[in-house]
């Protein structure tokens, strides 16, 4: 087993072992999704909104995870009260800007809840990641109309901006922090047919956040064992009705040489 493959392996290991508990404020579609994904991975999921208990259950939790895929003012104050508390207690937040860029609503509350407290990660497709640097690019409903790789220089400016680790989702995977870029060429195509999968992958970034400090490799490392399951998932399945079947399934039974085998990472 290479080092970063043994890496990878053994942030897994933790997480099945500790089962941290992760503080999902996400969207109605990807619920199911997100909790399902968590505990396949091996971590604890919670789904909590109310603006009553967001301040004890971050309290309780070993990272946030901020989602703004289906907004409504009594949500983004629920956001604003978790992120302050998360940034107070110093818990990872890692935040998923959906549909930034497709509405002034969206763009705007994302740029508030970033001044409230840092992210420890943001994790976006290339639109989203774009509009969050003011770039004039239109968000298609939540879907990206740009190539990953083409932000990868506006990704940089923004890890230097807000000093934290900026991830782009698309058919390659970037992970930038100030000092350093990460590419992942894992994953399959009929994952883009099944919708919330990049907020999964939002979610199991945390996951590894919670048993990695260091956030770049961290979120790397969650990259990393996304694609692979969806590789091995799609491998198993017929379309995206059973990809989603089997991606849990493959996140579940994930071995060591899976990740040995199948890893396509490469850093700059």
């Amino acid at each position: 087993m290479n080092h970063l493959a043994q890496t990878i392996w053994q942030d897994l290991i933790s997480i099945r072992e500790t089962k941290p508990l992760i503080h999902n404020i996400t969207n109605y579609v990807v619920m199911n999704n997100t909790a399902n994904a968590l505990l396949a991975l091996g971590a604890s999921p919670v789904m909590a909104h109310a603006s009553n208990e967001v301040e004890e259950m971050v309290n309780l939790a070993a990272a946030l995870v901020i989602n703004i895929g289906t907004l409504n003012d009594d949500w983004i104050a629920a956001m604003h009260k978790a992120m302050f508390t998360a940034k107070k207690l110093n818990k990872p937040i890692i935040f998923d800007p959906v549909g930034a860029g497709a509405t002034i609503y969206r763009t705007e509350t994302t740029k508030k809840l970033l001044n409230i407290a840092t992210p420890t990660v943001i994790r976006g497709n290339a639109s989203e990641i774009a509009a969050i640097a003011n770039q004039n690019i239109t968000t298609k409903g939540v879907d990206s109309t740009q190539d990953s790789q083409t932000v990868v220089s506006v990704a940089q400016t923004l890890a230097n901006l807000y000093q934290c680790t900026i991830v782009i989702s698309g058919a390659i995977d970037f992970v930038v922090s100030q000092e350093r870029i990460f590419q992942i060429e894992n994953g399959h195509p009929l994952m883009s047919k099944v919708t919330g999968m990049g907020c999964t992958a939002t979610a199991l970034i945390a996951a590894f956040q919670a048993v990695n400090a260091d956030a770049t490799i961290a979120a790397t490392h969650a990259m990393a064992i996304m694609g692979i399951a969806g590789e091995i998932a799609a491998e198993r399945s017929v379309g995206p009705g059973s990809l989603q079947l089997n991606f849990l399934d493959a996140l579940y039974n994930l071995k060591a040489e899976d990740i040995t085998n199948r890893l396509k990472l490469t850093t700059t």
